[in-house]
C-alpha cells in the first residue's frame, strides 16, 4: 500500500523580507521570491524537512539592484517593480504575475505540490496561449497539447516524434499578445513538461526530485525574453571563424593517406572546406587520448600537412576510460580518484566502444582539471577542435545506475541529479583544458549532450539523425527550437548519419545546411560515401555553389555570431522570433521556414516534389537569386527545381559579403560588398558589422572593427556609423549594391568625400541566376574610412 500523500502549500502564516528576497511560510513549507531584476523573479519552494539547494550549474548572471514596492492587501501580498507585479495569494498560497497595466500574464492553478520526492508547479492554461522553446524537442512549434521529458538520452536514429533526445533545456516561453513570458526550471533531475496534454485546465512542469526553483521572465518581445534568459545562463563565446566554414566528417576517415587524399580532393574540386574530423578509428582500440600508431604513425606531421592545405582538424573524445593495466589515463585516473563510484566505494564499470570502462566524474572540479591536463599534448601537436560524444552519459546498458555517486561541486548527490548535467560538465572540462594550454586561441568544442548553460562551453549538434527527407525537415524544426532556447551555435548532420542518403535528399540538405549555424556533413560506418562529390556531377555542382555562397556570406554570418555573444540572439531563428502572433507560421510546412540572421528567410522544402506553397510574413521580400520582389502576408506557390532552395531577403535589411574563398585562412579581396534591399524597416533594426582576426582572444582587448549600418526608407537614407574598436579592417573599400531601386535613382553621399562612380558590376562566382541578377545592379564604391557617413537618395 502506498502511503505517500500529496502536499500543497496552503495558508501563509508568516512573511519575511530581506534584501529583495521575500519568504512566505505555510505549515507545509516555505516559498521564496528573489527579485533578480525588474523583469526576472526567481521562485523557490521547499517542503518541511527539506534543505534549500543554493547551487546551480546553469545560472551565472548576478542579481540587479531593483526598486521594489511591497504591499500587504487583504487577500494577497503584492511585490511590484517597474515592469512586473507578483501577487501572492494568502490562502491557499498561489502566484499570479501581472504587467504594470495590471493585465494578467500568468497564474497558478494548484500552485506548487509534492508527491514523495516529485515536485510540481501547476499553471492555469490561458485562452489562445501558445508555448514555444524547450530546446532539442521534436514536434510542433507550438507545444500546447503535448508532453515532454528532459532526460539526456542516446537516441540513435531518432524519429521525428522521439522524446527525449540528447540535450535537456528546461526553458520555454508562453505567448499571448502583449503578455509574453519565459520560465526556466533550474532543476537537473529528470523533468516533465505538460502543456495541457491531458487537461484543458492547466499545464505543469515537474521534477522527480530536488527543489522547485524556477525563474519567471517577462518581456514584450521574444528577443527580450531570450536576452534575459541568456543573461541568466550565459551566452556563446565568439567561436574561431574556421568553425563557421564547411566541415566534413564520417565514421571514420583512416588511415592517414585517406584523410590527406580527402583534403586534396576538396582543393582540386574547388569546394570550400575548413574542417576535417577524426572519428573513433584514429585512436588505438578506441581509447581516448591515444593514436593508432599503424594508421597515424606521426599525428603531429599529419595535422601539420592538413593545416598547410588550409584545414583545421577536430578529434572525437568520449568520456569512457578503458579498464586496462598500463593505460595511462586509467592508472592516473584511479590514482587521482576521479572516477564515478558506487556507495560502497567500488568504481562503476560500464561498457562502451573501448570495452569495460570507468567514467570521470565531471561534476568534480578535480576531475575536470585532470581531464583538461591531457589537452597539453593535443594542443602541442596542433589541435584546437574537440568533439565530445557519448556524454549523455551513454553506456550499452543505456544509463548509469541511479545509485552511483557524484561530487556535484562539493554538493554530493547521485546519478538521478547528475545525469543531465554530465555532458555539459564534460564540455566545460574540454573547453577549460583547451584554453589552459592555448590561452590566446579560441577553442572549438562540439557536444552531443548538454543542459541549460551549455552554450557557454560548446556548440551542440543533434546527434545520430537519419538520412531521409522527413528527418531533414524535422532537424530544421529542432534547430529552430534550439535557437529559441539559448543555443545559438547548433546544427544537424547534413545528409543524415544513419542510412543511405539519396541524391535528391542530399541536394536539398546541403543547401539547407549552408544556412545553419553549424555546417557539417557526416555519415556512419559501412554506409555510402557522403562527400559533396559522391552523388554525381550535378550534386557536386549544387554543393559547390551553396558552400561557396556560405563563404561569401561569412561577413554577415560572423557579425551575427558576434551579436549572439552580446545578447544571446539565435543565428537560426524560428519565424516566431519576429512574428509570434501570425497564426500561419504555426501551420504545417511553414514551421520549416526560418530566419538566418536578421535579413534572410530560408524556406526548407521537401525533396520529394517540385511545387511548394510558401508563406511570406508581413513586410516585403526579395528572392535572393533573381531579385523578384513580393509583398508579404501572402501564400505563394513556387516551382523549385532540384538545385534550388527558396531564400528571401527581407526588405529594409542588408547583406554584407565578400568574394569566394576556399577556406578561412585565405584572405578575400579588399572589397567589402554591402547589399541594400529596399523596403520598410519594420523593426527599426540596425545591422552591426563586426570583424576581428577570427582566431585569437585579442578581441577581448578591443582588437576588433565594428560599425553600425542603418537603412531608413522613410527618410531616404543609409547611415553608416563611425568605427569602434582598435582592429585595422582587412578591407580597403566598400561596394554598395542597390536592390529594388530603379537605375534613375540618385544617390548622394554626405559627410564623406571618398565616393567612386556608380557603374555595373562583374558577377562573382554565384550560382548562375544570382550572378545574372547582380550583374544588372547599380553599385557604388566607397573608400573605407572610420568616420560616420550618411548616404541620402532622392525619392523616385
Amino acid at each position: 500500500m502506498n502511503n505517500t500523500q500529496q502536499i500543497f502549500l496552503t495558508e501563509i502564516i508568516d512573511f519575511q523580507s530581506d534584501n529583495q528576497i521575500f519568504t512566505f511560510t505555510t505549515k507545509e513549507g516555505e516559498l521564496k521570491v528573489n527579485v533578480f531584476a525588474e523583469d526576472i523573479f526567481q521562485i523557490r519552494a521547499k517542503k518541511n524537512n527539506q534543505e534549500w539547494d543554493n547551487f546551480s550549474y546553469s545560472v551565472v548572471g548576478g542579481r540587479n539592484k531593483v526598486a521594489i514596492d511591497i504591499k500587504k492587501e487583504n487577500e494577497y501580498y503584492s511585490i511590484k517593480t517597474h515592469s512586473l507585479t507578483l501577487k501572492v495569494q494568502k490562502n491557499p498560497l498561489r502566484l499570479s504575475f501581472y504587467n504594470n497595466d495590471n493585465e494578467l500574464i500568468n497564474e497558478d492553478d494548484f500552485g506548487i505540490s509534492w508527491y514523495g520526492e516529485e515536485v510540481t508547479t501547476y499553471k492555469k492554461l490561458q485562452e489562445n496561449e501558445k508555448f514555444i522553446g524547450l530546446g532539442e524537442k521534436n514536434g510542433n512549434l507550438n507545444r500546447r497539447g503535448n508532453y515532454y521529458v528532459n532526460w539526456n538520452s542516446d537516441a540513435f536514429a531518432y524519429s521525428p516524434d522521439a522524446d527525449p533526445l540528447y540535450a535537456s533545456i528546461p526553458f520555454f516561453m508562453g505567448l499571448r499578445p502583449d503578455k509574453m513570458y519565459g520560465i526556466f526550471f533550474d532543476n537537473t533531475y529528470k523533468s516533465i513538461f505538460n502543456f495541457g496534454a491531458a487537461s484543458h485546465r492547466h499545464s505543469y512542469f515537474k521534477a522527480l526530485g530536488g527543489e522547485m526553483k524556477y525563474y519567471f521572465i517577462y518581456g514584450k518581445k521574444i528577443s527580450n525574453i531570450i536576452e534575459k534568459y541568456t543573461f541568466l545562463t550565459g551566452r556563446i563565446a565568439l567561436p574561431p571563424i574556421w568553425s563557421l566554414g564547411f566541415q566534413q566528417c564520417r565514421y571514420s576517415y583512416y588511415p592517414e593517406s585517406e584523410i590527406l587524399n580527402l583534403a586534396d580532393t576538396f582543393r582540386t574540386k574547388d569546394i570550400p572546406c575548413d574542417v576535417l574530423y577524426f572519428d573513433i578509428h584514429y585512436m588505438e582500440k578506441y581509447k581516448v587520448f591515444t593514436w593508432d600508431k599503424k594508421h597515424f604513425p606521426n599525428p603531429e606531421k599529419t595535422l601539420k600537412k592538413l593545416k598547410q592545405k588550409g584545414f583545421q582538424s577536430v578529434v572525437i573524445l568520449d568520456p569512457g576510460i578503458k579498464k586496462e593495466e598500463n593505460y595511462l589515463p586509467y592508472e592516473d585516473g584511479k590514482k587521482t580518484d576521479i572516477f564515478v563510484k558506487y556507495p560502497d566505494g567500488e568504481l562503476y564499470e560500464g561498457g562502451v566502444w573501448p570495452g569495460i570502462c570507468h567514467f570521470p566524474d565531471f561534476t568534480n572540479p578535480k576531475a575536470r582539471v585532470w581531464w583538461g591536463d591531457y589537452f597539453e599534448e593535443l594542443i602541442k601537436i596542433g589541435l584546437t577542435g574537440f568533439w565530445n560524444d557519448m556524454n549523455e552519459p551513454a553506456v550499452w546498458g543505456k544509463d548509469f545506475p541511479d545509485i552511483t555517486e557524484f561530487d556535484y561541486d562539493n554538493h554530493p548527490t547521485t546519478h538521478r541529479k547528475a545525469h543531465n548535467i554530465y555532458g555539459m560538465q564534460m564540455a566545460r572540462a574540454t573547453n577549460e583544458g583547451a584554453k589552459k594550454f592555448a590561452p590566446n586561441l579560441r577553442p572549438f568544442v562540439l557536444t552531443r549532450a548538454g543542459f541549460s548553460g551549455i552554450q557557454r562551453y560548446a556548440a551542440v549538434w543533434t546527434g545520430d539523425n537519419v538520412s531521409e527527407d522527413r528527418n531533414m525537415l524535422n532537424d530544421v524544426r529542432l534547430l529552430n527550437s534550439m535557437g529559441l532556447s539559448g543555443l545559438a551555435f547548433s546544427g544537424a548532420d547534413v545528409g543524415g548519419f544513419v542510412g543511405e542518403c539519396t541524391k535528391e535528399v542530399f541536394n536539398k540538405w546541403i543547401a539547407i545546411g549552408a544556412f545553419s549555424p553549424f555546417f557539417r556533413c557526416h555519415t556512419m560506418i559501412n554506409s555510402r560515401d557522403a562527400e559533396p562529390w559522391s552523388f554525381g556531377e550535378e550534386t557536386e555542382e549544387i554543393a559547390r555553389n551553396y558552400i561557396k555562397l556560405r563563404y561569401k556570406l561569412l561577413p554577415y554570418l560572423y557579425s551575427t555570431f558576434f551579436e549572439a555573444t552580446q545578447n544571446g540572439m539565435p543565428i537560426q531563428r524560428s519565424l516566431a522570433f519576429y512574428y509570434p502572433f501570425d497564426e500561419k507560421i504555426y501551420q504545417g510546412n511553414y514551421q520549416n521556414q526560418y530566419f538566418f540572421g536578421q535579413s534572410l528567410m530560408v524556406c526548407a522544402v521537401s525533396s520529394e516534389r517540385e511545387i511548394h506553397k510558401l508563406y511570406l510574413p508581413k513586410g516585403n521580400w526579395f528572392d535572393l537569386f533573381n531579385d523578384t520582389m513580393y509583398e508579404g502576408e501572402q501564400e505563394i506557390f513556387m516551382e523549385i527545381k532540384n538545385d534550388k532552395l527558396p531564400i528571401f531577403v527581407k526588405g529594409g535589411q542588408l547583406l554584407i559579403t565578400h568574394n569566394a574563398i576556399s577556406n578561412t585562412s585565405q584572405k578575400p579581396s579588399k572589397t567589402l560588398e554591402v547589399h541594400i534591399y529596399r523596403g520598410k524597416n519594420i523593426d527599426n533594426q540596425a545591422f552591426v558589422y563586426y570583424e576581428d582576426d577570427g582566431l585569437t582572444t585579442n578581441h577581448e582587448e578591443k582588437e576588433f572593427y565594428r560599425r553600425c549600418f542603418w537603412y531608413d526608407d522613410e527618410n531616404k537614407s543609409i547611415e553608416i556609423g563611425e568605427v569602434q574598436g582598435n582592429y585595422n579592417t582587412h578591407f580597403e573599400k566598400m561596394r554598395i549594391f542597390w536592390h529594388g531601386f530603379e537605375k534613375k535613382h540618385q544617390h548622394k553621399t554626405t559627410n564623406y568625400n571618398f565616393v567612386l562612380p556608380i557603374s555595373n558590376f562583374d558577377p562573382w562566382e554565384y550560382p548562375e541566376d544570382l550572378s545574372k541578377t547582380i550583374k544588372k545592379l547599380p553599385y557604388q564604391d566607397i573608400i573605407l574610412k572610420s568616420e560616420k557617413m550618411t548616404i541620402a537618395f532622392a525619392s523616385i
